[in-house]
């Protein structure tokens, strides 16, 4: 069967279950457990022979030889047994539940997995095919799947800026279902068409990773944290798909809370995209698996400032994550720009204490949670010596007078395409200001009122030119932004007075 087939095959039956109420999510949740199975299957036959650690009874071959009612038992035996076990299996299996009620259908899934050799498939088909399913589960708006999906176009530029080294670490602490490790793993292997069809302008030589350098890559790059169970394991699956991580390895994503505590790894990279709100929570699991959340402050001696605003904790955070001369290329919300408080002291913390060179302003219209103003900080670690690191920011203004859309205009990265030849990754030092990108030096920015690095100096055309409006779906999606973004604003001034 060919990819194209294979995919449609897969995709025809996620709508058969849709229309039992199965979401993308709780299908992505029972794809992720068979297709561990069946792989877990073939790499126990010849020629590979491993030791998959899975138990006798529960593993792929105690599936196929059940339907009906026999089979929906042991699927809900085997899902119990395997989220008991360490490493891997644990991790893929913790809490795992049997979301889809009708046995027929359930052999029907097991009778799709196991009629494919899926070690025979390549990476690109097998990610391709789970990749897409993770696309459709954040376009679900009622699943907020959203939060956990940062556009491809925008980590295919932070990546192509930050342009991570072989035998390095890289680090996202808070890593969704693994979006910016993929792209990351793309550009140091050298495969994903979009560096093949960008080639030139990203004056991008493909890597040949030598047999030492493909092994770290695969096995000691990455390090994750998801908190949430589900996400994490979709992370796990979709690292696997794409040839990350070992089958019977320990999990490079940990499913606990990044800023609970100092980290335990420093790293050379971290790429991310922190979620979005601004109070930080804590999960709490109980004893039959059911989740709540409490408010949360986090008291840690490497913090500069304590407080509950999330995006603030991830960003300490973040920094302490870095070996000396790390770098990082963050996506944030608009507030940590100019939030005053705790937010202007964490700033100054971090102009001085590191690097700050490059603020990319990213358009409204591209995340699926409405109403984000967000940008991309760039900035790199230094040695605590008590001087002033940062000399300057360079900031690219991709708001003023553009317009994009999750359906009818979506960013592509061709969009950003003027901004990566003006950060200049071969050479970030030398630059050249042009109309949308400008230069402010430390001083300037300190002259500011709280230090702010809200700037803009573009002038909106439409203020002017009724004319030349944008579409009017797009017009329409970018006043429900700004709405949504003054009521988050609202709110947080709503929490803050009645906390005092």
């Amino acid at each position: 069967m060919n990819t194209s087939t294979l995919v449609q095959k897969v995709w025809n039956f996620c709508h058969t279950l849709r229309d039992d109420g199965v979401s993308y999510g709780d299908y992505l949740e029972q794809l992720t457990y068979l297709l561990f199975l069946k792989f877990a299957h073939e790499y126990a036959q010849e020629p590979y022979n491993r030791d998959t650690r899975i138990p006798k009874r529960y593993d792929w071959s105690s599936l196929i030889s059940k339907v009906g009612t026999p089979l929906e038992t042991q699927y809900l035996a085997t899902l119990h047994k395997l989220g008991q076990q360490p490493g891997m299996l644990g991790a893929i299996f913790f809490n795992a539940q049997n979301k889809i009620q009708d046995p027929a259908k359930l052999s029907r899934l097991v009778q799709l997995i196991d009629a494919e050799n899926w070690i025979g498939l390549d990476a690109d088909t097998k990610g391709d095919l789970y990749e897409g399913l993770l696309q459709k589960n954040a376009e679900d708006t009622k699943s907020g799947a959203g939060q956990y999906f940062t556009p491809r176009a925008i980590i295919q530029a932070m990546v192509a800026c930050v342009r991570p080294q072989p035998m390095k670490k890289i680090a996202d602490p808070a890593c969704g279902t693994g979006g910016f490790f993929l792209i990351a793993n793309e550009w140091l292997s050298g495969t994903g068409q979009w560096l093949k069809d960008n080639a030139t302008w990203l004056q991008r030589d493909i890597l040949k990773l030598n047999a030492k350098q493909a092994r770290f890559l695969r096995e000691q790059t990455f390090y994750g944290n998801e908190i949430v169970p589900n996400t994490r394991r979709m992370c796990l699956m979709n690292l696997f798909l794409h040839n990350i991580g070992e089958l019977d390895g320990e999990p490079s994503v940990d499913r606990s809370d990044a800023l609970i505590a100092e980290p335990k790894v420093k790293v050379d990279y971290v790429l991310a995209n922190p979620p979005f709100g601004k109070k930080s929570s804590m999960t709490i699991t109980n004893g039959d698996g059911e989740e709540d959340k409490e408010a949360l402050t986090y008291e840690r001696q490497d913090f500069w400032e304590t407080t509950s605003n999330k995006q603030l904790n991830f960003l300490q955070h973040i920094v302490s994550m870095l070996n000396v001369n790390g770098k990082a290329a963050v996506v944030l919300p608009d507030n940590v720009l100019f939030e005053g408080g705790a937010g202007e002291q964490i700033r100054r913390k971090l102009l001085e204490s590191c690097d700050v060179h490059t603020i990319l302003r990213l358009p409204t219209g591209i995340f699926y949670a409405q109403g984000v103003k967000a940008n991309v900080v760039f900035f790199d670690a230094k040695p605590k010596d008590g001087k002033i690191h940062t000399k300057g920011v360079w900031f690219y203004d991709l708001r003023t007078n553009k317009h994009f859309t999750l359906k009818t205009r979506t960013l592509k990265l061709d969009d950003l395409q003027d901004f990566i030849t003006c950060y200049n990754p071969g050479d970030r030092h030398e630059r050249t200001a042009t109309e949308r990108f400008k230069f402010f030096s430390y001083k300037e920015l300190m002259a500011r009122d709280r230090a702010s690095l809200d700037i803009f100096w573009l002038k909106d055309d439409s203020l002017d030119n009724f004319d030349d409006l944008p579409a009017p779906d797009v017009l329409q999606q970018e006043i429900i932004d700004h709405m949504e973004a003054a009521l988050l604003a609202f709110r947080d001034v709503a929490v803050e007075l009645r906390a005092k």
